[in-house]
């Protein structure tokens, strides 16, 4: 389709969702998106790349860029998204800052707002109140108030990504703040990143289930190989590595005899194969690189 095949008044545009870890971002983008495009996890720091999830309208195209979670970097790998957060607020449309409603607004949201504020001359700031199915109204009510003390906000809103609460008003507030123009991606396409970034992050959201909480952030996925089987149609070969820095934790990872890695590789399948539409062969490999959230050469070996 051409522009002007779109109704007057089309609008399209950029936005992000800023907050600290495990606010809820990614979830929201989903949410918004109808379809799993971000990985979510209940370990902070579990985004790590810029996802762009696409919200097709009759009236709009709102392109939704799920950032990783601000916060203060212990790593060079730390340091890198967070420059890839702000690097991202400076080309986007408008902002929403993700605070849930069941924890008290604390250092890291005022810190963050703090940034935000250099911004928001130029580029709206919306206040969003996540998982407001958590608590009762009057907490939610609480946290509205308490999240407007925290800067001057263009709307203050809250919404649950798990009961859809409200995430239509949000994508309609979004999208009153994006300029007028035709669609920036093809209708029905869902998200602009690889098949293959998105299925590593299948196969490290899947690793991220029940680990100790000091793994997360030492997990990293690469795709080595992803192909249809040679004569057939109906089958793809995938081959990953998932990487870990410490000997210990690789044993962690694959677990007695292996059964973890079993686990993981047999519920990355399901999703990967929902996300292909086709049956999908999973080989998984854990191996250590050392240090490698450290390592400037490694974290560019690993897509960072």
């Amino acid at each position: 389709m051409t522009s002007s095949e779109y109704p007057p008044g089309f609008r399209s545009g950029f936005a992000c969702f800023v907050g600290r870890p495990n606010a809820g971002k990614s979830t929201l983008t989903n949410a918004l998106v109808g379809s799993k495009v971000a990985i979510t996890s209940d370990k902070p720091q579990t985004t790590r790349h810029t996802i762009r999830g696409i919200v097709h309208r009759a009236d709009a195209q709102l392109v939704i860029v799920d950032t990783p979670g601000l916060h203060r970097p212990r790593t060079l790998l730390g340091q890198r998204l967070n420059d890839l957060v702000r690097e991202t607020w400076s080309e986007v449309d408008v902002v929403g800052l993700c605070v849930p409603a069941d924890e008290k607004i604390g250092p890291g949201d005022r810190f963050i707002a703090g940034e935000l504020r250099k911004v928001a001359k130029k580029t709206p700031v919306l206040g969003v109140v996540t998982k407001t199915d958590l608590v009762p109204q009057q907490r939610v009510a609480e946290q509205l108030l308490a999240l407007g003390e925290v800067m001057d906000f263009a709307e203050l809103v809250p919404v649950s990504a798990v009961d859809g609460f409200q995430v239509d008003v949000l994508a309609g507030l979004l999208i009153d703040r994006l300029p007028p123009g035709p669609p920036l991606y093809p209708h029905g396409e869902l998200t602009d990143e690889p098949e293959a970034t998105l299925v590593a992050e299948l196969v490290r959201e899947a690793a991220l289930e029940g680990v100790r909480d000091e793994l997360p952030h030492s997990i990293a996925v690469v795709v080595e190989d992803m192909s249809p089987r040679e004569g057939r149609d109906d089958l793809v070969d995938v081959y990953a590595e998932l990487f870990v820095e410490r000997p210990s934790q690789k044993a962690i990872v694959l677990g007695h005899r292996g059964e973890r890695l079993k686990r993981v590789g047999s519920t990355a399948r399901q999703h990967i194969e929902k996300l292909l539409g086709t049956r999908v062969y999973l080989n998984l490999h854990v191996k250590v690189a050392k240090d490698w959230q450290r390592d400037p050469k490694q974290l560019r070996r690993l897509g960072f």
